[in-house]
């Protein structure tokens, strides 16, 4: 095992430094720079154990100085040690973590390619569309990894797949799945499995009593807003989950993990 020396950086006029932070603030500064930044140590594991390779880890000092944080730099091929100040400063915690990775932004983006070459995998899908909540939309990865979904589709207006605020919520889901966003309604035509939404509607089919298509893909729409009416009109079922307690509504992400769940349970034995 090989352990670089460290560059070591205390100027916050650091041309380095003024990057990361442009990349660390801006949710989308991902698309432009074409690298991710994993804050802490969680994700940077969960990003190893998935056989990841970072481009580099960034350490704060008294980090560097611990035998257990520092040995995940181990075969990184580039090393950046930054004073507690600046780590702080490139963080949007307010108890800063101790290190972070830079990772490649994984694979190219269906929708910034020829529609022609444009393919999805016959899998369990999740298409999320324009879903604007940070939190919810990490939370869905997270269930959809745990749950046997594979691939999530998200359409334009959805909050960014690798922010810093969904990243944190997926907790290292992301690494489990193929994650491709940009897309519009008309892009799902390539999709080769059917689309399923949850609705309250009347002539809904209650999920329970429904023997789900497998695979398919689970269609969860805006907060507010709900499925398109254009992309509903796509989808093969609408279900609806049964509230015995009485509830107009439940969170997306709890509908979605409740979906995920009932699609498992009628393919995959717990025992």
């Amino acid at each position: 095992m090989t352990l670089l020396a460290p560059r070591l950086i205390d100027s916050a006029a650091n041309a380095w430094v003024k990057e990361l932070r442009r990349l660390v603030q801006d949710p989308t500064g991902y698309r432009r720079q074409g690298r991710i930044w994993l804050e802490g140590d969680h994700l940077a594991r969960a990003f190893l154990a998935r056989g990841g390779a970072p481009r580099t880890a960034v350490f704060s000092r008294s980090a560097w100085d611990d035998p257990n944080l520092r040995a995940l730099a181990l075969h990184v091929p580039d090393v950046v040690v930054l004073s507690d100040v600046l780590m702080a400063q490139c963080s949007t915690l307010e108890s800063p973590p101790p290190l972070g990775f830079l990772i490649d932004v994984p694979g190219q983006e269906p929708g910034h390619a020829p529609r022609s070459m444009m393919t999805f995998q016959t899998v369990a899908t999740v298409v999320l569309d324009r879903l604007q909540d940070a939190g919810n939309v990490g939370t869905i990865l997270r269930s959809a990894a745990a749950l046997g979904v594979r691939q999530v589709l998200a359409l334009k207006g959805t909050a960014a797949l690798w922010s810093p605020k969904v990243l944190r919520a997926g907790m290292g889901a992301h690494f489990a799945l193929s994650l491709h966003e940009g897309l519009s309604a008309d892009d799902l035509a390539a999709l080769p499995v059917p689309l399923l939404a949850t609705s309250s509607h009347a002539t809904s089919d209650p999920l329970h009593r429904l023997r789900l298509p497998q695979p398919c893909a689970w269609v969860f729409g805006h907060e507010g807003q709900g499925v398109s009416p254009a992309l509903m009109a796509r989808c093969a079922h609408t279900v609806t989950i049964p509230q015995p307690g009485g509830e107009e509504s439940l969170n997306v992400a709890a509908a979605a993990a409740i979906c995920f769940y009932e699609a498992a349970r009628q393919t995959v034995s717990f025992d």
